[in-house]
């Protein structure tokens, strides 16, 4: 088997000494959503997290993980971040801002450190995946491992 090439999530949490697993999937195209990841790692859908990227009308941009099969409810990420009101960025602006792609973005090693907030159902798992950021590889975490990675807010983020 071939070696794994270490993203820069990965290098962070071998950094902070924290256990964590790569899973690599057959990407596809077509279908990049959460749904499509967990049925091709074997995991439910309700342990593989997405990384939505928002931005505040006060603090700027902020990371939210949510579980896959999950929307956002923008105005309770707006009150748990100090903002008015919040909107998902332009999908142009992803790469820019994170040096991530769509499919491939993670809590974990953006360009700079975005403030991260995670849905408290993260927490009801032993384990959550997460993207590595990269497309065809997922991070397996345990969700406070993930809290304490991101230096995270954990709240409501789905209604």
């Amino acid at each position: 088997m071939k070696a794994t090439k270490k993203t820069n999530a990965a290098r962070i949490l071998d950094k902070l000494g924290i256990s964590y697993e790569i899973k690599n999937y057959e990407v596809d195209e077509s279908d990049l959503s959460a749904v499509h990841v967990a049925q091709t790692i074997g995991m439910d859908v309700s342990t593989v997290f997405k990384t939505l990227v928002t931005r505040g009308d006060k603090t700027g941009v902020l990371m939210a993980v949510i579980g896959g099969g999950e929307e956002i409810n923008l105005k309770l990420l707006a009150k748990v971040s100090g903002n008015k009101n919040v909107e998902m960025i332009a999908l142009k602006e992803l790469l820019p801002l994170t040096g991530y792609v769509r499919g491939g973005c993670s809590p974990l090693g953006a360009k700079k450190n975005y403030p991260v907030f995670i849905d408290a159902h993260a927490l009801e798992h032993e384990k959550i995946s997460i993207s590595a950021g990269q497309r065809g590889m997922q991070i397996i975490i345990s969700p406070k491992d993930l809290v304490t990675a991101t230096n995270a807010t954990v709240a409501d983020l789905i209604s």
